[in-house]
């Protein structure tokens, strides 16, 4: 079975705009694992618009299941990340002030940067995923990093699912298919949601995990935390 990992931002987006501890994202955390989820993804952001440091090293203490932390690999980033020792670590190619992940990286042109960090991350016994698109050399390329997976960028997979849902998730397939022959687990995410994950699911190859957050949350305040993650498991069956 495919893991759901739940990308829990949103949560504390929600926080931050009153202030206080409500909600209590490391509260929601473990209630989010107790209602089946198989992982907790965090993606804190240098200024702290959503998930705080403090927040990080919080959740490390209390998750029981998969705990992955997202993120740019710049300096504090891999400061953070050597010092709780997540389950996974996934890199983005985010620059600091961008809204939200918006391309995978490339992995040719990024391959000396991106090695020595995968290799010290990896060396801590962290498994690393690389942010990465559908394009059969930059996966290639990535393979070259080190790294032991890679997460598909699904933006485009989602954009054009209701035009042409075969077409949209074919390039996914082929990617996914070549990267587990490199040796690579595939795992994806970014705008999936319950229209779309099921037929990502049963036609992308070796799905080991999805994160989901935003429209995880907007489908909570509808249907209910719990009733959600449910629905989304049911999805990945």
């Amino acid at each position: 079975m495919t893991r759901l990992s739940v990308n829990i931002n949103k949560l504390a987006t929600l926080r931050n705009a009153r202030g206080g501890n409500n909600p209590d994202v490391v509260g929601w955390a473990v209630e989010i694992e107790r209602m089946g989820a198989q992982g907790i993804t965090v993606h804190p952001r240098p200024d702290e618009r959503h998930i705080r440091r403090a927040d990080v090293r919080e959740l490390k203490k209390v998750a029981t299941t998969e705990f992955n932390i997202e993120g740019y690999p710049n300096a504090e980033f891999i400061d953070l990340v050597m010092e709780v020792k997540p389950h996974q670590v996934t890199l983005v190619p985010d620059p600091p002030g961008v809204l939200t992940s918006n391309a995978g990286w490339d992995a040719k042109a990024d391959g000396a940067f991106l090695r020595p960090v995968v290799a010290r991350f990896k060396a801590a016994g962290i498994r690393t995923s690389l942010f990465m698109g559908t394009d059969a050399e930059q996966i290639a390329a990535a393979k070259e990093t080190g790294t032991d997976r890679i997460e598909l960028y699904t933006e485009p997979y989602a954009l054009h699912f209701s035009k042409d849902r075969d077409g949209a998730v074919a390039p996914f397939a082929i990617a996914a298919k070549y990267a587990s022959s490199l040796g690579l687990g595939v795992n994806a995410g970014h705008d999936l949601d319950l229209q779309n994950l099921r037929h990502f699911h049963l036609n992308v190859p070796g799905l080991a995990e999805v994160s989901i957050g935003h429209a995880l949350m907007c489908d909570a305040l509808r249907f209910g935390m719990e009733n959600t993650v449910g629905l989304y498991l049911r999805e990945l069956r």
